[in-house]
C-alpha cells in the first residue's frame, strides 16, 4: 500500500499550495483468473481486483486547467479542461485526458480545473490493467468531486469507451469492470454481452495467487489480437448457416458448437472458435468448483485454459509457456496459466503458501535458463474495487 504522507509531500512539491481540498482515491489492478479471449466474443470472464493498483491525489484549481503528474513517469502536462484531444506526445496523460473528454460527451462539464498526481504500483505493460486503473480512478474521483451520482457499472462502460474511442484501443470491458466493481475475497463472474455479473467467493485458504511477469515486451499483441477477432467473426459468419441470428460466439453452447463445428470452413478458424466456446464452458465449471470450495478442480481448469490458449488459440509464446511449465513442476501448485492478451505479460498460479518461496526461486531460475529473461513475482490477495481513501481512525 502506498505511503500517503509521502505522496502528499510529492504532490505539494509538484503543484505548490497546501493540503486543503486534497483528496485521495485508489483503484486496483486486476487479474483474470480464467476466461481468456472470451470478452470480445460476448462470453463470460472471471477476473478479480488486486490489492495493489493506482493511487490518485487530486485537488481543485482556481482556473480551467488540468495539471497531470506521475511518480512513475517524468512526463507532466498542463492542459485546458475544454476541447481536449488525443496527442501521441502526451503519452500516459491521454488516459486521464480521455476521461475528462468522455464526461463532457456525457453532458458532465467540469466546474473548474484540477491538479492530479498518479502513483502506480502496477508494472507497466504487464497486462494487469494499469490503463484501466488510471481511467477508473480518474472518473470515480472527478464524479465524486463534482457531486455526481456514482454508478460503478457506468464508470466501467464509460472508461472502456475512453480506451476505445479516445485512446483508440479496441479492448473489451473486462478490465475496467473488474477495477470498478471488485470486492475483497471475491472474483467476478461477468457476462461481457449483457454486463450481468455476480460476485463469487474465492476462499483460497492455504493457497496464494502468484502472478509471474515474464518481462517480455508484448510486441505482437495488437496485430495478433485484431487477427484473432477477425477469425472469430469469420467463424460466426460460417455458423450463421445453422444459427441465422448468431452475432457472437459466446451465444453458443458447447453442444451447439460441437454439432455444427463442421460448418466452419477454415481449420484454423475452427480451432479459434473451439477455444472460445470451450473456455466459456470452463468459466462456468470454475464457478461450480469454487462454490463447492474445490480448489484442486479449479486448478485443473486453469491448466486446461492455458493449454487451449497455447494449442487452439496460439497466443501464448515461448516465454509464457516456459513459465507455466516451470510453475506446474513445483509441488504445491494446483494450476498455472497465462493471463491477459498473451505473447508476453503475466501468468497466474495457485500455489500453497508453504511452497511460495520455492516457487519464486525455482520458477525464476528455470525461466531465466529457458529464455534469458528475469521474471518478477507478486504474491497477491484479492482486493476491493475503486474507492476513496480514508485515513484509518
Amino acid at each position: 500500500m502506498p505511503h500517503i504522507p509521502q505522496l502528499t509531500q510529492q504532490f505539494l512539491a509538484r503543484f505548490g499550495g497546501g493540503e486543503e481540498g486534497l483528496r485521495v482515491f485508489q483503484a486496483p489492478g486486476r487479474v483474470n483468473l480464467i476466461g481468456e479471449h472470451t470478452d470480445y466474443n460476448g462470453g463470460a470472464v472471471f477476473p478479480a481486483a488486486l490489492t495493489f493498483g493506482t493511487t490518485l491525489l487530486i485537488r481543485p484549481r482556481n482556473d480551467r486547467q488540468l495539471g497531470f503528474a506521475s511518480t512513475n513517469f517524468d512526463l507532466t502536462r498542463t492542459v485546458p479542461v475544454d476541447g481536449l484531444s488525443y496527442k501521441e506526445e502526451d503519452d500516459w496523460t491521454n488516459y486521464p485526458k480521455g476521461v475528462v473528454w468522455e464526461l463532457e460527451q456525457r453532458g458532465i462539464k467540469l466546474s473548474g480545473g484540477y491538479d492530479l498526481l498518479f502513483h502506480g504500483e502496477i508494472p507497466n505493460g504487464a497486462g494487469l490493467s494499469s490503463s484501466a486503473s488510471i481511467e477508473v480512478v480518474t472518473m470515480f474521483a472527478l464524479l465524486t468531486l463534482e457531486g455526481r451520482k456514482i454508478d460503478t457499472v457506468e464508470i466501467a462502460r464509460w472508461s472502456q469507451h475512453v480506451e476505445n474511442e479516445f485512446v483508440g484501443v479496441k479492448s473489451g470491458i473486462m478490465d475496467q469492470f473488474a477495477v470498478a466493481n471488485g470486492k475483497k475475497d471475491h472474483a467476478i463472474h461477468l457476462d461481457c454481452d449483457t454486463l450481468e455479473y455476480e460476485l463469487v467467493p474465492f476462499r483460497s485458504g492455504d493457497y496464494k495467487l502468484v502472478i509471474g511477469n515474464t518481462n517480455k515486451r508484448r510486441g505482437l499483441v495488437d496485430s495478433k489480437y485484431n487477427e484473432r477477432r477477425a477469425q472469430c467473426e469469420e467463424a460466426v459468419r460460417d455458423l450463421k448457416a445453422a444459427f441465422p441470428d448468431l452475432t457472437l460466439l459466446g451465444q453458443l453452447t458447447l453442444e451447439q458448437f460441437e454439432a455444427n463445428a463442421g460448418l466452419v470452413k477454415d481449420e484454423t478458424v475452427r480451432r479459434r472458435a473451439r477455444h472460445v466456446v470451450e473456455e466459456i464452458d470452463r468459466v462456468k465449471r470454475s464457478i461450480t468448483a469454487l462454490t463447492a470450495n474445490d480448489l484442486a478442480a479449479f486448478g485443473q481448469l486453469m491448466n486446461g485454459s492455458h493449454d487451449s490458449l497455447r494449442d487452439l488459440y496460439e497466443v501464448t509464446g515461448a516465454e509464457l509457456d516456459a513459465m507455466v511449465d516451470a510453475a506446474r513442476a513445483v509441488p504445491g501448485v494446483l494450476g498455472s496459466r497465462m493471463t491477459g492478451a498473451g505473447f508476453g505479460g503475466c501468468t497466474v498460479s495457485l500455489v500453497h503458501r508453504d511452497s511460495v518461496e520455492r516457487f519464486v526461486s525455482e520458477v525464476g531460475e528455470k525461466y531465466k535458463g529457458a529464455t534469458g529473461l528475469t521474471a518478477d513475482f507478486y504474491v497477491c490477495d484479492i482486493g476491493d474495487g475503486v474507492k476513496e481513501w480514508k485515513e484509518e481512525a
